[in-house]
């Protein structure tokens, strides 16, 4: 695989991640509205659920208004940038960045590899690896591609502290 190919990989999951073509949910699940009396079992009298009062609907909805149950979804806070145009993200979100590149290599394992992430200005990653998760082979040929990873990153993010 060439680095142009990697390069606009890279580019592309990093847009997704700061904002570019995200996708609001439309499967959310649906409102509670009651819940059915228990029988009591020691005597004590039956208490009936409260359920509260239904918003009244607004006379001025148009009939093709998004219904009260699917509530648009909140735009995350701004992002800052630096003065040279890098994204300014915190360490987790810097590590799911590399987890995310990282879980496209061949062979890369499910569960059981987490990064840290640490440093300043220069900062870097780290890959470790639970017990059994990998073989030896594949964990050294997945710690030999962190330092690439993070070099190209640090073009694009910068570590907020």
């Amino acid at each position: 695989m060439s680095d142009d190919v990697k390069d606009a990989g890279l580019v592309a999951m990093i847009s997704s991640i700061l904002g570019g073509n995200k996708r609001a949910d439309s499967s959310a699940p649906p409102p509670l509205t009651e819940v059915p009396p228990t029988a009591p079992t020691n005597g004590f009298d039956l208490v009936e659920p409260s359920t509260p009062d239904p918003a009244p609907a607004e006379p001025d909805a148009a009939p093709d208004a998004v219904p009260a149950a699917a509530k648009p979804v909140e735009r995350p806070a701004k992002i800052t940038t630096t003065p040279d145009g890098k994204k300014l993200l915190p360490a987790e979100a810097i590590a799911d960045l590399v987890l995310g590149e990282l879980r496209k290599l061949e062979n890369f394992p499910a569960t059981g590899a987490s990064v840290t992430v640490y440093g300043y200005k220069h900062w870097n990653a780290m890959i470790t690896f639970a017990p059994f998760s990998t073989t030896f082979q594949n964990a050294t040929r997945f710690r030999q591609a962190v330092p690439d990873l993070v070099f190209k990153l640090r073009r694009f993010v910068e570590l907020e502290i």
